[in-house]
């Protein structure tokens, strides 16, 4: 393997760990509301990274199993919560050719985001019933609020950035 390929390869794994810590960072500082049937996690901002670079949805995927095991509810949450993120992640990962409109795909992801949520109301309330829908109704707002508040801060931020070319 040549130098720059490995180089590269090493660039996209720090920058996937710095990812990682980051989610977790910002999740432990609105800890309050981070878990639950109402979740304000700051650091879901970061799921709009793959709009820009699917290769960073590793660093974000880490973030969220890592803090659902020692902060969340265990074993339950690293499966379900994992689990919707990469759900998420996948769909909009697939779109990155497919919808070359950076703002669709934003919006896309945001939906894809907010729709998977039922996979979390699932985790906190598996007998289903009213409380399903009520759980997942808040989940889903919560979400939608957090990843439509960050797509325009993280268009601005790849604007100077540059997700997509830095690896």
């Amino acid at each position: 393997m040549s130098t720059n390929k490995t180089h590269a390869r090493l660039m996209l794994t720090v920058t996937n760990g710095i990812i990682m810590a980051l989610y977790i960072a910002l999740t432990v500082l609105v800890a309050p509301v981070s878990s639950g049937p109402i979740q304000f996690r700051i650091s879901e901002s970061l799921n709009h990274l793959v709009v820009f670079n699917r290769k960073l949805m590793w660093g974000v995927l880490g973030g969220v199993v890592v803090y659902n095991w020692f902060f969340g509810f265990g074993i339950a949450d690293v499966i379900f919560g994992g689990g919707q993120t990469l759900l998420a992640l996948g769909l909009t990962a697939l779109l990155q050719k497919r919808v070359p409109n950076v703002y669709w795909r934003l919006a896309l992801n945001t939906l894809f985001f907010t729709a998977s949520m039922f996979l979390i109301a699932l985790m906190l309330v598996p007998e289903g019933g009213k409380a399903f829908w009520t759980t997942y109704g808040s989940l889903a707002l919560s979400e939608f609020i957090v990843m439509a508040i960050s797509a325009p801060v993280m268009f601005i931020l790849d604007k100077s950035l540059q997700f997509e070319k830095r690896l």
